[in-house]
């Protein structure tokens, strides 16, 4: 004879799986620095008045996508241009530490969450930058993957409201249901951004497979740092 288990057992049995199955995209990273006092602020001031998982996630991702400046022209070779914290403390990053930062505060909630990554073409740049890569291929761009609803949903919070006006693109919405991966049209509806290849997620940012791989596809210029200010290159 089998035992009838309570719905509230069941239902408590289950989270904790949930919970061992995702704990690793809890924990604190070397770049997903959900530990650090700046970034632990950050996610408790920008959650707003949000009560549910959902909500604090779409608060959040606002919150990084318009508020911390997206800058391309880190230097890639240094760690800190990866790491979450560094991003608010400089207020300033380009998709990984941006996506790492996303991550970062979702752990700080309780929100499992893990940086992914794909490469891309046609990504929003200038003719600037596309001289100092040398290619119109971007590796690695960077996107944030969140458990929430019941469900893995990819956000990425890279480009500004202000940027994505600058270079007449739709800035990418989230709505915590579906995926907002990247720009397929502008404004006027013509092809903007290809998905060449997806890289999968990790539970921290991979930095030296990112630094491998743009060593060996960028110029050392741009691999060194180049200053520059994507906002004003825009149309050029």
């Amino acid at each position: 004879m089998f035992a009838i288990i309570p719905l509230e057992i069941e239902e408590r049995f289950q989270q904790r799986i949930i919970f061992m199955s995702h704990e690793e995209f809890l924990k604190p990273g070397r770049f997903v620095d959900s530990n650090h006092p700046a970034v632990i602020e950050y996610a408790n001031e920008n959650i707003g008045d949000a009560e549910s998982d959902h909500d604090k996630v779409i608060n959040l991702y606002y919150a990084i996508r318009d508020g911390i400046y997206y800058d391309p022209y880190m230097p890639i070779s240094d760690p800190a241009s990866y790491r979450a914290s560094d991003a608010v403390i400089t207020q300033r990053g380009w998709c990984v530490p941006k996506a790492a930062l996303m991550a970062a505060c979702c752990r700080i909630h309780g929100i499992p969450a893990r940086p992914g990554y794909a490469d891309v073409k046609n990504h929003l740049t200038s003719s600037r930058l596309l001289e100092l890569l040398g290619t119109d291929v971007f590796v690695w761009h960077s996107y944030c993957d969140i458990y929430v609803n019941d469900n893995w949903v990819k956000a990425t919070p890279a480009f500004t409201k202000a940027l994505c006006d600058k270079f007449k693109l739709h800035p990418l919405e989230f709505d915590g249901f579906e995926d907002s991966l990247f720009h397929e049209f502008d404004q006027e509806g013509k092809k903007h951004m290809q998905y060449l290849q997806d890289r999968g997620t990790f539970a921290d940012v991979p930095f030296e497979k990112i630094l491998e791989t743009c060593r060996g596809l960028y110029k050392p210029e741009y691999i060194a740092g180049a200053s520059g200010d994507l906002y004003a290159e825009a149309g050029t």
